[in-house]
């Protein structure tokens, strides 16, 4: 394991940890924390790359703007 610190949160954050941790069958706070923040980045990616996901076709000769005769 890399090195360790402490952090202070209020009992009520604790808790709201702790719950979560049972949640997510994470076996430490430490793994709960790391889900929370990779839960977030995807969520972010999907908001910025994942817009539109469904309505993305593959292009085809038709929607070339160009003649090439």
């Amino acid at each position: 394991m890399s090195e360790t610190t402490t952090i202070r949160v209020s009992k009520s954050t604790l808790k709201m940890l702790e719950r979560l941790r049972g949640k997510l069958h994470a076996s430490t706070l430490d793994e709960t924390i790391r889900l929370i923040i990779t839960w977030q980045r995807r969520q972010k990616l999907n908001e910025a790359f994942g817009l539109d996901k469904e309505k993305i076709k593959s292009f085809s000769e038709e929607d070339r703007g160009e003649d090439r005769n």
